[in-house]
């Protein structure tokens, strides 16, 4: 039997310490989060995080090791079949029949899920005009391109109305016009009350598309709030980036000291963290620092997922 509907101010996802592993490998070690209806919810993460792990227990598609979840207010292990009729999944890599037409990809995800032909139809109609695929209705899918193809798999998704659609890398091998049409769809999506989790590596998508979002790293969460609170509390409102000669670095060092409130020291350029950039600027070069470049930028979800989890390359 179905559950109930979850009412609007009970979370749709709740996890209290939920880990997952594998033989000697921590996936997931003790995360709690949860998602509320109607909101963006991001997973942000280098690769090895533990994001597609846990998208894997809330899809149902993976048992928890440990700890407590429950999603739109089932169990994930006694009631899987009942959640997996109400949620959509986007997954990391595209699974569609490329033998059918866009059409037909649909029209079996449909009857997969027991929508009748004509509400179906209906359904359909709308789906493939909302991801902008209209021209390409009859069109296999094979030749189409990676943008086109992401984009169906987010129509397939949303065959059958889910209470929650769940995004695993959504833009992950798209070039930035693609990227940029499939962040538009998500919006509009999020505009007219759907539940989204994103797990994502790219820093400007979350920051695009989620209202609240947590940072892992090594299996953990170390982080959590929206983007703008997160920038907030671990940088600064705006960077100025340097490039100057080796021996202005010298300069530089003697100079800054009690002026900004992070200075980070990189190969190709100096990173000045700061309430006031210009106002900085202008004091460096006062005291006669010569910059081959400057940049005064506002801080972003970068530096906040670079300062927590560091720049040192994880395999």
């Amino acid at each position: 039997m179905d559950a109930p509907p979850v009412p609007d101010s009970v979370a749709l996802i709740e996890a209290r310490g939920l880990t997952k592993t594998f033989g000697n490998h921590v996936a997931v070690d003790g995360i709690s989060f949860e998602v509320r209806r109607g909101e963006a919810f991001g997973f942000l993460g280098p690769n090895g995080a533990g994001k597609t792990s846990t998208m894997k227990m809330i899809g149902c598609t993976s048992p928890p090791g440990g700890g407590a979840l429950r999603v739109i207010g089932m169990d994930p292990i006694a009631q899987a079949s009942e959640i997996k009729r109400r949620i959509g999944v986007v997954p990391q890599t595209d699974n569609l029949d490329i033998e059918l037409t866009v059409r037909e990809n649909l029209e079996m995800y449909g009857r997969y899920f027991d929508v009748p032909r004509e509400v179906a139809a209906a359904r359909i109609d709308e789906l493939i005009e909302f991801v902008q695929l209209s021209e390409k209705m009859t069109s296999r899918v094979e030749p189409l391109s990676g943008g086109m193809k992401r984009r169906l798999t987010i129509a397939r998704a949303l065959v059958n109305q889910p209470d929650l659609l769940l995004l695993d890398e959504p833009t992950t091998g798209l070039d930035p016009q693609a990227r940029h049409l499939v962040w538009d769809r998500l919006y509009r999506l999020k505009q007219r009350g759907v539940t989204l989790v994103i797990t994502t590596h790219y820093m400007d998508e979350a920051e695009q598309l989620c209202d609240r979002l947590v940072v892992m790293d090594k299996a953990k969460i170390v982080a959590e709030g929206s983007p703008r609170e997160l920038i907030t509390r671990h940088s600064t409102r705006e960077v100025v980036e340097l490039r100057l000669a080796d021996d202005a670095r010298d300069q530089l060092s003697a100079s800054i000291d009690g002026l900004v409130d992070r200075v980070e020291w990189l190969p190709d350029r100096v990173l000045l963290y700061t309430e006031t950039g210009d106002g900085i600027l202008t004091e460096i070069h006062d005291r006669g620092v010569r910059t081959d470049s400057a940049l005064v930028r506002r801080g972003t979800l970068e530096d906040v997922f670079l300062t927590i989890t560091g720049r040192s390359l994880i395999e």
